[in-house]
Protein backbone atom coordinates (compact mmCIF):
# COMPACT_ATOMS: atom_id res chain seq x y z
CA UNK A 1 0.00 0.00 0.00
CA UNK A 2 2.73 2.59 0.54
CA UNK A 3 4.50 1.61 -2.71
CA UNK A 4 0.99 2.36 -4.10
CA UNK A 5 0.61 5.41 -2.40
CA UNK A 6 4.25 6.26 -3.35
CA UNK A 7 3.92 5.72 -6.79
CA UNK A 8 0.20 8.00 -6.82
CA UNK A 9 1.75 11.02 -5.41
CA UNK A 10 5.14 11.03 -6.80
CA UNK A 11 3.80 12.62 -10.37
CA UNK A 12 2.40 15.96 -8.11
CA UNK A 13 5.76 16.17 -6.06
CA UNK A 14 7.50 16.52 -9.33
CA UNK A 15 4.75 18.42 -11.53
CA UNK A 16 6.10 21.56 -13.43
CA UNK A 17 5.61 25.06 -12.24
CA UNK A 18 3.18 26.79 -13.03
CA UNK A 19 3.11 28.06 -16.80
CA UNK A 20 4.76 32.51 -16.61
CA UNK A 21 1.61 33.58 -18.58
CA UNK A 22 -0.65 31.98 -15.26
CA UNK A 23 2.23 33.89 -13.11
CA UNK A 24 1.23 37.76 -11.24
CA UNK A 25 2.57 40.09 -14.38
CA UNK A 26 4.14 43.58 -13.54
CA UNK A 27 2.46 46.41 -12.89
CA UNK A 28 2.21 49.09 -15.80
CA UNK A 29 4.50 51.98 -16.11
CA UNK A 30 3.37 55.33 -13.94
CA UNK A 31 3.36 58.62 -16.14
CA UNK A 32 3.03 60.40 -13.35
CA UNK A 33 6.77 59.62 -12.56
CA UNK A 34 7.17 61.81 -15.70
CA UNK A 35 4.77 64.42 -16.10
CA UNK A 36 4.95 65.68 -12.25
CA UNK A 37 8.52 67.09 -12.24
CA UNK A 38 7.99 68.19 -15.65
CA UNK A 39 5.18 70.42 -14.33
CA UNK A 40 6.96 71.04 -11.58
CA UNK A 41 10.38 72.66 -13.32
CA UNK A 42 8.50 74.71 -15.03
CA UNK A 43 6.39 76.27 -12.91
CA UNK A 44 9.72 77.03 -10.39
CA UNK A 45 10.79 78.54 -13.63
CA UNK A 46 8.26 80.83 -14.04
CA UNK A 47 7.49 81.36 -10.38
CA UNK A 48 11.25 82.87 -9.87
CA UNK A 49 10.17 84.97 -13.49
CA UNK A 50 7.34 86.32 -11.80
CA UNK A 51 8.47 86.95 -8.24
CA UNK A 52 11.87 89.07 -9.68
CA UNK A 53 14.66 86.63 -9.96
CA UNK A 54 15.29 87.99 -13.40
CA UNK A 55 14.11 91.13 -14.85
CA UNK A 56 10.81 91.75 -16.27
CA UNK A 57 12.43 92.42 -20.13
CA UNK A 58 13.97 88.98 -19.00
CA UNK A 59 10.88 87.14 -18.37
CA UNK A 60 11.60 84.73 -21.84
CA UNK A 61 14.67 83.56 -19.76
CA UNK A 62 12.17 80.60 -18.29
CA UNK A 63 10.83 79.36 -21.86
CA UNK A 64 13.37 76.74 -22.10
CA UNK A 65 12.45 75.25 -19.74
CA UNK A 66 8.87 75.78 -20.25
CA UNK A 67 8.83 74.31 -23.95
CA UNK A 68 11.86 71.33 -23.77
CA UNK A 69 10.86 70.19 -20.52
CA UNK A 70 7.71 71.06 -19.28
CA UNK A 71 5.47 71.18 -22.33
CA UNK A 72 7.23 68.64 -24.07
CA UNK A 73 7.54 66.33 -21.35
CA UNK A 74 3.54 66.56 -20.32
CA UNK A 75 3.10 65.77 -23.69
CA UNK A 76 4.81 62.27 -23.69
CA UNK A 77 3.14 61.81 -20.61
CA UNK A 78 -0.45 62.66 -21.63
CA UNK A 79 -0.01 59.84 -25.04
CA UNK A 80 1.86 57.38 -21.99
CA UNK A 81 -1.43 57.72 -20.02
CA UNK A 82 -4.21 57.24 -22.85
CA UNK A 83 -1.81 54.25 -23.90
CA UNK A 84 -2.31 52.86 -20.55
CA UNK A 85 -6.14 54.34 -20.39
CA UNK A 86 -6.12 56.54 -17.62
CA UNK A 87 -8.05 58.97 -19.10
CA UNK A 88 -8.16 61.25 -16.21
CA UNK A 89 -4.54 61.20 -16.04
CA UNK A 90 -4.01 62.01 -19.68
CA UNK A 91 -6.84 64.87 -19.46
CA UNK A 92 -4.86 66.60 -16.66
CA UNK A 93 -1.48 66.11 -18.19
CA UNK A 94 -2.81 66.91 -21.73
CA UNK A 95 -4.17 70.03 -20.12
CA UNK A 96 -1.13 71.36 -18.89
CA UNK A 97 0.91 70.60 -21.61
CA UNK A 98 -1.45 72.53 -23.84
CA UNK A 99 -1.12 74.95 -21.55
CA UNK A 100 2.77 75.06 -21.61
CA UNK A 101 3.07 75.33 -24.64
CA UNK A 102 0.79 77.90 -25.61
CA UNK A 103 2.46 80.06 -23.34
CA UNK A 104 5.61 79.44 -25.01
CA UNK A 105 3.95 80.20 -28.14
CA UNK A 106 2.34 83.88 -26.76
CA UNK A 107 5.71 84.96 -25.07
CA UNK A 108 7.53 84.15 -28.17
CA UNK A 109 5.34 85.46 -30.90
CA UNK A 110 5.08 88.83 -28.63
CA UNK A 111 8.52 88.81 -28.37
CA UNK A 112 9.11 88.32 -31.85
CA UNK A 113 6.05 89.34 -34.06
CA UNK A 114 5.08 86.17 -35.24
CA UNK A 115 0.99 87.63 -35.20
CA UNK A 116 0.24 90.83 -36.00
CA UNK A 117 -0.77 92.42 -32.65
CA UNK A 118 -0.73 95.79 -32.48
CA UNK A 119 1.61 96.94 -29.32
CA UNK A 120 -1.43 98.43 -28.09
CA UNK A 121 -3.33 95.47 -27.86
CA UNK A 122 -0.81 93.14 -26.46
CA UNK A 123 -1.86 93.59 -22.71
CA UNK A 124 -5.20 92.83 -23.05
CA UNK A 125 -3.56 89.68 -25.42
CA UNK A 126 -2.06 88.53 -22.74
CA UNK A 127 -4.71 89.37 -20.15
CA UNK A 128 -7.04 87.13 -23.14
CA UNK A 129 -4.93 84.12 -22.77
CA UNK A 130 -4.80 84.40 -18.74
CA UNK A 131 -9.04 84.70 -19.16
CA UNK A 132 -9.18 81.70 -20.95
CA UNK A 133 -6.73 79.29 -19.56
CA UNK A 134 -8.10 80.27 -15.75
CA UNK A 135 -11.81 79.52 -16.99
CA UNK A 136 -10.35 75.83 -18.16
CA UNK A 137 -8.31 75.40 -15.33
CA UNK A 138 -11.00 76.18 -13.07
CA UNK A 139 -12.91 73.56 -14.31
CA UNK A 140 -10.30 71.16 -14.07
CA UNK A 141 -10.42 71.63 -10.49
CA UNK A 142 -13.80 70.52 -10.02
CA UNK A 143 -13.01 67.81 -12.21
CA UNK A 144 -10.53 66.57 -9.65
CA UNK A 145 -12.75 66.61 -6.79
CA UNK A 146 -12.92 63.03 -6.69
CA UNK A 147 -9.24 62.77 -6.83
CA UNK A 148 -7.03 62.72 -3.42
CA UNK A 149 -7.21 66.54 -2.55
CA UNK A 150 -3.71 67.39 -3.21
CA UNK A 151 -4.29 67.46 -6.64
CA UNK A 152 -7.37 69.50 -6.51
CA UNK A 153 -5.29 71.81 -4.50
CA UNK A 154 -2.79 72.00 -7.39
CA UNK A 155 -5.00 72.87 -10.07
CA UNK A 156 -7.58 75.68 -7.25
CA UNK A 157 -3.38 77.35 -6.94
CA UNK A 158 -2.81 77.08 -10.49
CA UNK A 159 -6.46 79.19 -11.10
CA UNK A 160 -5.31 81.39 -8.43
CA UNK A 161 -1.93 82.68 -9.59
CA UNK A 162 -3.83 83.22 -13.06
CA UNK A 163 -6.15 85.26 -11.72
CA UNK A 164 -3.64 87.04 -9.89
CA UNK A 165 -2.08 87.86 -13.27
CA UNK A 166 -5.17 88.62 -14.63
CA UNK A 167 -5.69 91.41 -12.34
CA UNK A 168 -1.77 92.34 -12.46
CA UNK A 169 -1.66 92.56 -16.33
CA UNK A 170 -4.47 94.57 -16.65
CA UNK A 171 -3.89 97.38 -14.01
CA UNK A 172 0.11 96.74 -14.68
CA UNK A 173 0.27 95.86 -10.62
CA UNK A 174 4.21 93.86 -10.13
CA UNK A 175 2.70 93.25 -6.66
CA UNK A 176 -0.16 91.23 -8.01
CA UNK A 177 2.46 89.88 -10.44
CA UNK A 178 4.86 88.59 -7.94
CA UNK A 179 1.95 87.29 -5.68
CA UNK A 180 1.37 85.80 -8.54
CA UNK A 181 5.00 84.18 -9.26
CA UNK A 182 4.69 82.91 -4.48
CA UNK A 183 1.67 80.97 -5.62
CA UNK A 184 2.97 79.65 -8.49
CA UNK A 185 6.32 78.63 -6.36
CA UNK A 186 3.57 77.27 -3.87
CA UNK A 187 2.10 74.82 -6.17
CA UNK A 188 5.48 73.85 -7.92
CA UNK A 189 6.45 72.67 -4.25
CA UNK A 190 3.54 70.78 -4.53
CA UNK A 191 3.90 69.18 -7.38
CA UNK A 192 7.48 68.35 -6.16
CA UNK A 193 5.73 66.30 -3.34
CA UNK A 194 3.31 64.51 -5.28
CA UNK A 195 6.53 63.73 -7.64
CA UNK A 196 7.83 61.82 -4.28
CA UNK A 197 5.10 60.42 -4.10
CA UNK A 198 4.54 58.41 -6.85
CA UNK A 199 8.32 57.99 -7.26
CA UNK A 200 8.49 55.89 -4.14
CA UNK A 201 5.63 54.33 -5.07
CA UNK A 202 7.42 53.51 -8.28
CA UNK A 203 10.14 52.45 -6.80
CA UNK A 204 8.46 49.72 -4.37
CA UNK A 205 7.79 51.66 -0.98
CA UNK A 206 4.83 53.45 -0.13
CA UNK A 207 3.31 56.62 -1.39
CA UNK A 208 2.80 59.72 0.45
CA UNK A 209 -0.49 61.07 1.97
CA UNK A 210 -2.37 62.89 -0.43
CA UNK A 211 -5.43 63.84 1.76
CA UNK A 212 -8.78 62.01 0.94
CA UNK A 213 -10.89 63.66 -2.29
CA UNK A 214 -13.84 66.69 -1.60
CA UNK A 215 -16.17 64.50 -2.82
CA UNK A 216 -16.60 60.70 -2.59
Amino acid sequence: MSAVHAETTAPAATAPAQPAATQAEAPPGDPAVLGLPAFAVGSIALGLALVGYVSPAAQGSALPIIFAMTGLGLLLSTVWAASLGQTMVATIFGLFAGFWLSYTVLIASLTHGWFPVPPADVQHTVALFLISWAVIMAALALATVRLPVAFTAVVALVVLALVLLIFGTLNTSETLTKAAGWVTLVFAALGVYLFLSAASAAGGGKSYPLGPPLVK
